[in-house]
């Protein structure tokens, strides 16, 4: 019986969380060309924010831009976007961020999301499905000079900027992420 209850307090908590990144992130179905033009406006944007992010756009084995990820959750969270994988500035194929969260945390937002690459090595365990992002790669948010004392970590560096919506949370979880070229 105690376990039944768990696992409809769990399901409810899933449900609800896909009902709230449902309602933060409606349009992540987009062509490839419009994937691809939302994907250079944030590279512009996340630029224009913080400059001297261009050393990581320059010497980056890659890079993929999630224009806007859509979060949710209450106890039990989730997170998706789409994205476009650059090599040498170059759109090279379509990507996708998926996470689940378990901890206390309420709330939806959106967010942009950029994720450099330091190795081939790295880049190619990324396009392979195989990139696993540990506890101590941790996002630096977007502002100006952020990027001057941001450093690789397991040979990503990640750069957030929240684009809208409010999300309390202090919980765990891991992302998991797809590649399609195109």
């Amino acid at each position: 019986m105690k376990r039944s209850f768990i696992q409809k307090g769990a399901a409810l908590g899933t449900v609800l969380a896909v009902a709230l990144l449902g309602i933060a992130r409606t349009s992540h179905a987009e062509s490839d060309s419009a994937l691809i033009a939302d994907a250079k406006h944030t590279i512009a944007v996340f630029k224009k924010a913080d400059p001297g992010l261009d050393k990581f756009f320059q010497h980056a084995a890659g890079y993929a831009v999630f224009p806007g990820i859509g979060k949710g959750g209450l106890g039990i969270g989730g997170a998706h976007g789409d994205g476009v994988l650059f090599v040498n500035g170059i759109p090279i194929g379509r990507t996708s961020l998926t996470q689940i969260t378990v901890g206390a945390q309420a709330g939806a937002q959106e967010y942009a999301e950029i994720v450099f690459f330091e190795s081939p090595a790295v880049l190619a365990q990324f396009k392979a499905g195989k990139a696993n992002f540990s506890a101590e790669v941790s996002a630096v948010a977007l502002k100006s000079g952020a990027s001057a004392s941001a450093k690789y970590k397991e040979g990503v560096a990640v750069f957030t900027a929240t684009k809208g919506g409010l999300m309390a949370e202090a919980s765990v979880g891991g992302q998991k992420f797809k590649f399609e070229p195109f």
